[in-house]
């Protein structure tokens, strides 16, 4: 899950948002103005930001230009106004912005641009660990990146012997799929370290118990063979 960075005067837009963001799972940080944006860039670097551009000290497009000049747009961000023109839109794109969510802000809209932003930033993350593996390694170009990602030779099939803290991924597919085959086996990891235990996994991943449990059986986890295989 990610840490999103909410920066909006209207404290009932900063309430919603923060709710609904929860309840997928991610981080949320809270900003009222451009300063505390700011301060909050300082100490960390969210996953994705959602800031608006009315904002009574410092417009939202001004501090969209500050961190681009400064070297700090490093992560999506999402602009959101109700009063906003096109030409505001199309300048805080050019500027960097990854899109544009126009007020009053619909449920679907939120999470697919949410879910888009993380997606693209997710890829560049990728595209950039693999570029310095191949970037370090003199014969790099004569291997797939499957046996790049193994050491120069394809892993055997491995027997099914539960969850293991080392996974390989299919990196050839939609990424939407890798990251549900990471999460699986992450969440099955953990369920079979902790016995099955639904209290210490919701402990140990930092997700409410009820959350937890939906994002398993959206994920298609067996809890039965998880607990058999903590035995």
């Amino acid at each position: 899950m990610a840490t999103i960075l909410v920066v909006d005067d209207e404290l009932g837009i900063r309430d919603l948002l923060s709710e609904i963001l929860n309840d997928e799972g991610h981080t949320i940080e809270l900003a009222e103005n451009a300063a505390q944006a700011r301060a909050v860039r300082a100490q960390m670097r969210p996953d994705l930001v959602l800031l608006d551009i009315w904002m009574p000290d410092t417009d939202g497009v001004t501090l969209l230009k500050e961190w681009a000049s400064s070297g700090l747009l490093t992560m999506p961000v999402i602009m959101m106004s109700g009063h906003a023109t096109i030409d505001t839109a199309v300048e805080a794109t050019r500027i960097g912005a990854s899109a544009f969510l126009e007020k009053p802000i619909t449920l679907q809209k939120l999470l697919k641009a949410v879910d888009q932003g993380l997606n693209k930033s997710a890829e560049r993350a990728a595209v950039a660990m693999v570029t310095t593996a191949v970037s370090g390694t003199s014969f790099m170009s004569e291997l797939t990146v499957e046996e790049a990602m193994t050491g120069g030779t394809l892993p055997e099939p491995a027997l099914d012997i539960g969850p293991l803290p080392h996974q390989l991924f299919n990196l050839d597919g939609p990424l939407r799929e890798a990251r549900d085959e990471f999460e699986k086996a992450y969440f099955e990891y953990h369920l079979a370290r902790e016995s099955g235990s639904m209290t210490r996994v919701a402990e140990k991943t930092g997700l409410e118990r009820t959350h937890l449990y939906r994002k398993l059986k959206q994920l298609g986890v067996d809890l039965a063979r998880s607990k058999r295989n903590a035995l």
